[in-house]
């Protein structure tokens, strides 16, 4: 006796039927519970401290017919004070180098070239501030343009450890009196993230720009630093058990 065949949408159709007749816990295996007794939270660790980098940017502006002209004469003001303030260049305290150039077209009334304006600077920066400053005063034919304060690296780094610790203490201190408010013996971290932020970053102070009469005048540059505050976030869930 031989079986006659199904047509094929008869046989989709009875497949559909079959699987509508499944367990309802069929169709959601592999699906994660929601989580229970979960609180996401927050905690800050803050620490203010005085700003130990200087960042001082000098320069010079030359103006002449011929780009060329002023080409050349930006570049013997810079290699003048490139090679004074190396006199006092230590690695780490006073690094000099050179900065932003630029060189532009000045139109007359009729639309014309009149003349080429060249701007050129040099860069001293570190984290003694009186080798700094000491230096700028003498570097001839250049003026101070930007004076900014911030944190060396190897401050930031020590400060951040600070902040973050300051941070993870009041995290944990926070999770365990959430979870005795509860009614809750103890809690356990789902996920963490911990982010840094310096407030207090380089500010930029614009200094008269004028020109030292001569090399017997130069005097240092007064500077002042400000503080930092660095703060460090440790947000995440943890689970009340």
């Amino acid at each position: 006796m031989s079986v006659s065949r199904l047509p094929s949408s008869l046989w989709l159709a009875a497949c559909l039927g079959a699987a509508a007749l499944l367990p309802a816990h069929a169709h959601t295996q592999g699906v994660q519970p929601v989580p229970q007794n979960v609180v996401q939270l927050s905690a800050s660790g803050v620490v203010e401290v005085p700003q130990d980098f200087l960042t001082m940017t000098l320069s010079t502006t030359r103006e002449a017919p011929d780009a060329a002209a002023v080409q050349s004469q930006l570049k013997a003001a810079i290699d003048a004070a490139l090679a004074e303030a190396r006199k006092s260049a230590q690695p780490g305290q006073l690094d000099v180098r050179s900065g932003a150039f630029s060189l532009s077209p000045r139109y007359s009334k009729e639309g014309r070239i009149s003349t080429w304006q060249g701007t050129a600077e040099i860069v001293l920066e570190g984290r003694d501030f009186g080798r700094i400053s000491s230096a700028a005063g003498r570097v001839q034919g250049l003026t101070v343009g930007q004076v900014a304060f911030s944190l060396s690296r190897e401050e930031r780094a020590r400060v951040e450890g600070q902040a973050q610790a300051q941070a993870i203490a009041q995290f944990k201190a926070k999770a365990t009196d959430i979870a005795k408010s509860f009614g809750f013996a103890d809690y356990s971290l789902r996920e963490v993230s911990v982010m840094a932020d310096e407030g207090g970053m380089p500010r930029p102070r614009m200094m008269p720009m004028q020109a030292k009469a001569s090399y017997s005048d130069a005097a240092p540059v007064p500077v002042e630093a400000g503080k930092s505050t660095v703060t460090v976030t440790v947000s995440g869930g943890v689970q009340l058990r």
